[in-house]
């Protein structure tokens, strides 16, 4: 079994920004392999389902991103998963709109929800895939650019960037993380 959790900020006010990246990922895993997202425990949204064969839990921690560690370590513990067997998809300021960088481990280059995260499990050694929302602008603080929309040019990018991150996740699944590296980054 794998864990796939996708960061961001609960309530309607954060949907759609640049922080729920990994989130809006979650919700198009969820409608492409019809997995269910009723599911409310571990301080997460989940659902469980099948995606190039393997049952996998598909998490949206409702903590908020700066403790997105409390919800991951309750849904490892509880269903027995390792850091290994986990992928962490999120947003990354430092990679063009809609590009992906896919890594089998590594620090939290800055990021609060991954910093928790690796505090809470007390390693960095796991998957992620991270979803580039664009550099923030000079004059921006960085909370709030963050924490906007994408514009309209930038739509057509991240949707794509997030249908790429979909594949990438199933081609880690059924072939490995090295084979999805070699394709996406």
């Amino acid at each position: 079994m794998k864990i796939i959790v996708g960061l961001g900020n609960p309530t309607a006010q954060y949907h759609g920004t640049r922080h729920n990246v990994g989130f809006s990922v979650i919700s198009e895993l969820s409608e492409q392999y019809n997995i269910d997202m009723s599911g409310r425990k571990h301080k997460a949204v989940f659902g469980k389902g099948i995606i190039s064969g393997e049952r996998v839990i598909l998490a949206m921690p409702q903590t908020y991103m700066n403790l997105s560690g409390e919800s991951v370590r309750e849904l490892l513990d509880y269903y027995k998963v390792s850091p290994e067997d986990m992928i962490v998809v999120y947003d990354d300021i430092n990679l063009a709109v809609g590009r992906l960088r896919i890594r089998k481990k590594g620090s939290a280059g800055g990021h609060n929800g991954m910093k928790n995260i690796i505090k809470h499990l007390g390693t960095e050694q796991f998957p992620r895939v991270r979803v580039g929302v664009g550099e923030k602008p000079r004059q921006m603080d960085l909370a709030d650019y963050v924490l906007s929309r994408f514009d309209k040019t930038e739509l057509e990018a991240i949707r794509q960037g997030c249908t790429d991150a979909c594949h990438a996740i199933s081609l880690i699944l059924k072939s490995g993380i090295d084979e999805a590296m070699n394709q996406f980054n």
